[in-house]
């Protein structure tokens, strides 16, 4: 296994053409390095395996000079989008679901 969300940050829509707007502009973003996206938005997702939440997680590097010279090129981040109506399952309890669903399935 592999550490790819130490440094993680969420972004809340109202609507699926704003998130995929902010979608497309982060991965047409030349200092931008998308390593994964999970889209968990897809009809075909089973929302039952996170308890209900849906969301697009995008697992990416920034890349620049600064991020060079400071030697964190290589470090992944996540940055969430959900819209406003999944965001409401981010509580503590709705955590509480998806670590037991996920620990459930031996992930």
């Amino acid at each position: 296994a592999k550490l790819v969300d130490i440094c993680r940050n969420c972004l809340i829509f109202d609507n699926v053409t704003d998130l995929t707007s902010c979608l497309s502009t982060i991965t047409s973003d030349v200092n931008v390095c998308v390593e994964r996206v999970k889209n968990r938005l897809s009809p075909d997702y089973n929302s039952d395996l996170t308890g209900g939440y849906r969301d697009v997680s995008i697992n990416l590097r920034i890349v620049t000079k600064e991020s060079v010279s400071l030697g964190v090129e290589l470090h992944i981040c996540e940055m969430q989008l959900l819209l406003e109506t999944f965001a409401s399952l981010k509580t503590k309890e709705g955590h509480k679901r998806y670590v037991h669903v996920r620990n459930t399935r031996g992930e």
